[in-house]
C-alpha cells in the first residue's frame, strides 16, 4: 500500500541559469550553469514526500526513450512505485526548457509532447492509499474532464483524502466551471498566486481564497512565493511568511511546499504545522538547483523547522 499517490506530470527540465546578453559578433550567450534534471509537478512531490520517509507512488505518462528511462532509473533507485505509470514506445517525454534569472524567478518553454497524446491515468491508483495528489490538474495528464472527474469520484469512493494543485492550462483547455461538480471532493487545494487570479479573476488573496471556498473546495492554500503562503478553511485562515532565505532557483518549489504539507498530514500534524513544514521544504528548496536539491531526509526537514519555528 502507498500512503500517497501523485498523479500527474513527469518530464526532464533543461535549467540555463543566469544567462549573459550575447558576446559581441558571435551568436552565443554565455550562462552561469546549464544542467539537466527530472522534474514536473508529480515528480517532484514524489521525490520529497519519499525522502521524508513516506511510501509513494508515481502516476504518470512517459515514452520510451532516453527522458523516459532517465525518470525511471531514478524512480526506481528512490524506491517510488512506478507500476501504474505507462510507458509508450514513440510517445516523447515532455522536456521543458527553463530559464532562471539572477534572482531566482524563471520562464519555461514547453511544446506539445507535454499533451502526452491520449494517456489517461489509470482509476486504480486510487485504491490502496491514504491521499491522492492531483500534482498538476488543468495540464496534461489531469486536463481532460471526464477523466478527472473520475478520479476524483474514484479517490472518495476509496475514502481517500484528495488533494489538487493546479496549474495554468497551456495546450487543452480545461475549465474550472466544467469540474464545479467534483470541486466539494477535494480537500487541499494548492494554487500559487498567479493561477488563483486566473481562475478567480480576483485580484485581492481573500476575494481569490472565498471564490474556491464558494465552488467547495474544503481548504486552499495560495502559494504566494516571497509572500510566503495563505490558508483558508471553514473555520480558520491565516498566513505563514516565507523564510528569509536567499533565492538561488525557484523550480519546484511550489511542488517542494506542497510536498511538505502533505507530509504533515500524514503525520498528524495541524493545519499550522502543515503549512509551516511545506514552507521549510521551499526555503530549502530554493537555495538549490533544481527542484529535487531542497530536503533530502526527514531528519533534516525535522531539524529546519525546529530551527525556525522552536528556537
Amino acid at each position: 500500500m502507498a500512503e500517497i499517490t501523485c498523479i500527474g506530470q513527469a518530464l526532464v527540465d533543461c535549467i540555463t541559469r543566469g544567462i549573459e546578453p550575447m558576446v559581441e559578433g558571435k551568436r552565443v550567450h554565455r550562462a552561469k550553469s546549464i544542467s539537466l534534471s527530472i522534474g514536473g509537478d508529480a515528480i517532484n512531490e514524489a521525490m520529497v514526500l519519499r525522502r521524508l520517509g513516506h511510501d509513494v507512488r508515481l502516476v504518470c505518462g512517459l515514452g520510451d526513450d532516453l527522458a523516459g528511462r532517465m525518470i525511471l532509473g531514478t524512480m526506481t533507485d528512490m524506491a517510488i512505485d512506478c507500476s501504474l505509470s505507462d510507458v509508450v514506445a514513440g510517445r516523447p517525454t515532455p522536456v521543458a526548457n527553463l530559464m532562471v534569472e539572477v534572482d531566482g524567478s524563471r520562464n519555461s518553454v514547453n511544446s506539445d509532447a507535454s499533451m502526452l497524446g491520449s494517456y489517461l491515468p489509470d482509476i486504480h491508483a486510487t485504491a490502496d492509499t491514504k491521499i491522492v495528489s492531483l500534482a498538476s490538474l488543468f495540464r496534461a495528464p489531469l486536463d481532460q474532464k471526464e477523466s478527472v472527474i473520475t478520479l476524483v469520484k474514484e479517490a472518495k469512493k476509496n475514502g481517500c483524502l484528495v488533494c489538487a494543485d493546479t496549474k495554468i492550462p497551456t495546450f487543452r483547455k480545461m475549465t474550472f466551471e466544467e469540474i464545479a461538480e467534483i470541486l466539494p471532493m477535494i480537500d487541499y487545494m494548492f494554487p500559487n498566486d498567479t493561477e488563483a487570479a486566473f481562475f478567480s479573476g480576483k485580484k485581492k488573496i481573500g476575494e481569490m481564497a472565498a471564490f474556491f471556498l464558494n465552488a467547495g473546495v474544503k481548504h486552499v492554500i495560495i502559494k504566494a512565493g516571497p509572500e510566503g503562503s495563505f490558508i483558508y478553511g471553514d473555520n480558520e485562515s491565516f498566513h505563514v511568511r516565507a523564510l528569509p532565505v536567499e533565492a538561488l532557483d525557484g523550480t519546484g518549489a511550489g511542488d517542494n511546499y506542497v510536498a511538505g504539507f502533505l507530509s504533515g498530514l500524514l503525520r498528524g500534524f495541524s493545519l499550522y504545522k502543515c503549512s509551516q513544514y511545506g514552507t521549510v521544504c521551499a526555503a530549502s528548496c530554493v537555495q538549490q538547483v533544481g527542484a529535487g536539491g531542497g530536503v533530502q531526509t526527514r531528519k533534516e526537514a525535522d531539524a529546519l523547522w525546529e530551527k525556525w519555528y522552536c528556537d
